[in-house]
Formats: C-alpha cells, structure tokens, sequence
C-alpha cells in the first residue's frame, strides 16, 4: 500500500455542479482511474475510506455526490453508526433523494463524472473501471451500457434492482457492455431475488459480455459497509479480493 492523498474537487454536470471526494496515491503520477458509486447512504467518512484503500493499491479513485441536485454531502444527516431498525426515518428521507436519479440523468451525470476522469492529470491515458455498492451497483451497470467505451471494467457489490420487469431496468442495456463484469450478490436480499439474479445472468450471456455473477453466503444487503448494522466481514473481505483481482486483469 502506498501513500494516499485525498481532496474535494468540484465536477461540472448539465445539472450544476456536483461535490466529490479524489483519492489518489500521494506521488502525483498518473494512474488509472476508478469511479465508485456510493450506496444510498451518501458520500461519507466510509466511503472516503474505502477510496483510500484503492488508492493505496494504486488507482486514482472519484466518488462523486449522486445527491448533488439536492445540496453537497452530506446531504442528509446521518449518525456515525447507521442502523435503519433503530431510526426508521433515515430510509424516510433518503427515499426522495432516490427518486432523482432516473436513468437519463445518471447517464449525462456519467458523462462528467467520465470526462473529468478523462481531462485529470492525475488519470492515466484510457479506459476507467466502475464499482458500485447497492444502488451504486445499478448505476455502474447502466454506466458500463451507455459508455462502453470509456468502461474496462465494472463491478456491482449487494446491487439491488438490476434486473426487474421496468422497460428501463439496467440489465437491458447489456447488449452494449463491452467491459467485464463482476457481481457479488448478497445471499439474504429481498432486494435482488433468485429471479432477478437468473435474469441479469442470462441477459449477461445472451449478450456475450465477460463476466462472474457470484452469491456470497448468509451476506445482508449492504454487507461491504462497515458504518452499518448491515456489515459482514467475510463478504467484505471477499469482496475486496474479487474487486482488486478484476482490476489487476482489466488495467
């Protein structure tokens, strides 16, 4: 692991302007760029943590606020330790924020978000690699379709929703995929059933695109996030160890 330098930089979007957090490893030279979608929680300590990690393995890592349309992060307040059971009003207000993000303002969001990656000195020449966690995995799924050739690689981690009956569900993009994928799927998710997991893998293969589609054991919904009661350290770690391998194949 190498040093790591983290900063907020400001990215221009057809929207205004969204806030985001760069980590980077802190020698200045370019390296390749990855793009990490937050989960519903928001931009936050965790996230920015786990960005630092992929820096110090050597990437140039952007997380940007989704949420930026309704103020820079955090933009809802939330306790250090998130636990939705104990404060059932944190989903009451996170829910609008959701509700923002269709399908083509996540894709013209992406063009930013892509082409500040592209314009920085600090990313090196060619294409990026996505990861996403929980919604953060259907927006690197819809990111991989609309910009395939900007996306080496992309990663969804307990995504939800990927694959339902919507005209604009994300797996139906997948056609246009040109990057490999990788899903670890959480095992107890009423948010991804065994139906829709079956459906995003065969619209996978139909579409010939690269990629692995694994079910990690007893795993919750959002078991890569240590600030929740959702955490699971097993699925964490292998979730770490799957993500920096796809990397390492792709870059």
């Amino acid at each position: 692991m190498t040093a790591v330098q983290g900063t907020t930089v400001e990215i221009p979007t057809g929207d205004g302007t969204a806030d985001a957090y760069l980590a980077r490893p802190a020698d200045g030279k370019p390296r390749p760029g990855v793009l990490l979608y937050q989960d519903a929680y928001g931009l936050r300590p965790h996230l920015r943590a786990m960005a630092d990690r992929l820096a110090g393995a050597g990437y140039t890592v952007l997380v940007p606020n989704v949420f930026y349309r309704k103020g820079r992060a955090p933009v809802v307040d939330l306790p250090e330790f998130i636990d939705p059971s104990a404060d059932p009003t944190i989903w009451q207000r996170l829910s609008p924020l959701l509700r923002t993000l269709t399908p083509e303002r996540t894709a013209r969001d992406a063009d930013a978000y892509l082409g500040w990656l592209a314009d920085s000195p600090l990313v090196a020449d060619g294409p990026v690699a996505l990861t996403g966690y929980c919604m953060g995995a259907r927006l690197a799924l819809r990111t991989a379709a609309t910009h395939p050739g900007r996306v080496a690689a992309a990663a969804g981690f307990h995504g939800g929703r990927l694959a339902t009956d919507d005209p604009d569900s994300p797996h139906l993009g997948a056609e246009h995929i040109t990057a490999e994928l990788y899903f670890g799927h959480a095992d107890r998710d009423a948010s991804l059933p065994e139906e829709q997991m079956r459906r995003l893998e065969d619209a996978l293969t139909a579409a010939g695109v690269r990629h692995t589609c694994e079910v990690y054991p007893d795993a919750p919904h959002g078991y890569t996030q240590a600030d929740t009661n959702a955490y699971q350290r097993e699925g964490d770690e292998r979730h770490w160890a799957a993500l920096l391998d796809l990397l390492k194949r792709t870059f």
